[in-house]
């Protein structure tokens, strides 16, 4: 073979390597920026309806943190499955957030006063804490929030102040008294980094000393609830020192929250053994977490941002951003104080075991129906263009052949073998 012949070759194999090795630097492995089949174009989108639609394939992002589906360890039904309301933010409907401590509350606090995409977004003006957060065309607040309406019903209100406290508070600041439906949401958090974060929140000067803590009318006295430190705060704290506070109520936080104080006494200890009131806790805060509107998990912020978005069919203008770098994720913790703090939060434990469960039970089960939906549009779709095609082949005009005979498709192709003949 002469050296014309070899160049001949060479040259498109070096033109294929040219193209290879540019490939690779305008797209890497594993980036989500380069598309060229019809089927990746839509991916991340096609399942999304016009109204969720967003930039940068945020929803093809979903599936890779997602782990694989396992069977629930809880009997749920399609019932708890399905989360969506019809919240009517030009009706009566409000959004009660209850704001769980060292849960990421105030950043999703912030989420629902600046980041959804409203007919009348919350004003918020720089310097001041609260957003107003008014119905389009009414002086009425569809949010009830810290960043929205203060801590009306005391700092970090719980299941049982707000439930009576809500109402209460939204007929005092609205003239007109009309029957509204309140959805309630929270945020829940891993115990053992909820209660690290905790105690460094409190290491640092915090104390929550003005939360009122109300239940069956009054807050609890001195002897149902001791401080834990003397002074103005328990600043400096150690992490043995502020386990091993008995009274301390960073302990199984999160289902206090959650359930209904009244089913136990409120915090009279003495009402009843520790046994029964600590199971009564348990199954309430279970039940109130299933039965609310929505609740999110720190540790999934894009899970969170997309079934908030699906709940209240409302949608938020910048992506949820999953930050794992907090102090708690900074102490360096030995198993043995891994297991203390466990044990402090065994209710604790037991509720996010339960709730991480039906969170993913209900972005899995939310997923799957918008596949099927927009199967099912694509089908009808398909079946509608066959329909038009069929319809227009039915409506062409008949015409004679040259013959005497025959349909235009008959004509035509009695033509072309003509021309191949000739």
């Amino acid at each position: 073979m002469d050296d014309k012949s070899n160049k001949l070759i060479l040259v498109p194999i070096l033109a294929v390597l040219f193209v290879m090795i540019g490939y690779q630097y305008i797209c890497p492995a594993g980036s989500n920026s380069c598309h060229f089949k019809t089927g990746e174009n839509l991916r991340g989108v096609s399942i999304l309806s016009t109204q969720y639609r967003t930039n940068e394939d945020f929803y093809t992002e979903l599936e890779d943190d997602s782990p694989p589906k396992l069977p629930s360890k809880f009997n749920f039904t399609e019932r708890d499955l399905q989360r969506h309301v019809d919240f009517n933010i030009k009706g009566y409907d409000v959004i009660v957030f209850l704001h769980i401590q060292k849960t990421g509350g105030t950043t999703f606090g912030r989420h629902l006063v600046r980041n959804i995409r409203l007919e009348q977004p919350c004003d918020c003006k720089p310097g001041q804490k609260k957003c107003t957060c008014h119905r389009p065309g009414k002086e009425e607040s569809w949010l009830f929030s810290r960043f929205s309406t203060g801590w009306s019903c005391g700092l970090h209100a719980d299941w049982t102040e707000l439930t009576n406290c809500v109402p209460v508070i939204m007929d005092k600041k609205e003239a007109q008294k009309n029957k509204r439906d309140f959805y309630y949401i929270t945020m829940l958090r891993d115990p053992v980094s909820r209660y690290l974060s905790e105690w460094k929140h409190v290491q640092r000067g915090a104390t929550w000393k003005t939360s009122l803590h109300m239940c069956d009318g009054r807050s609890p006295t001195q002897d149902e609830l001791p401080t834990c430190y003397s002074g103005d705060d328990w600043s400096g704290v150690t992490l043995t020192e502020f386990m091993d506070c008995p009274s301390n109520l960073a302990n199984n936080r999160q289902v206090r929250m959650l359930a209904d104080l009244n089913l136990v006494g409120c915090y009279n200890l003495s009402s009843m053994n520790e046994s029964d009131r600590n199971h009564i806790l348990l199954g309430s805060a279970m039940n109130n977490l299933k039965n609310m509107a929505f609740y999110g998990l720190t540790e999934f912020q894009r899970k969170t941002q997309y079934l908030f978005e699906r709940t209240f069919s409302l949608r938020f203008i910048a992506a949820f951003t999953q930050i794992n770098s907090t102090r708690a994720a900074n102490v360096d913790l030995s198993e043995a104080v891994r297991r203390r703090i466990e044990e402090l939060n065994y209710l604790d434990v037991q509720l996010y075991e339960y709730a991480k469960d039906l969170f993913l039970q209900r972005f899995q089960y939310t997923r799957q129906r918008e596949h099927q939906a927009e199967r099912l549009k694509r089908r009808e779709e398909r079946r509608w263009l066959r329909e038009q095609r069929e319809q227009s082949r039915a409506s062409l005009p008949r015409r004679r052949g040259y013959g005497g005979g025959g349909d235009l498709a008959t004509t035509t192709e009695d033509y072309t073998s003509q021309v191949a003949r000739w």
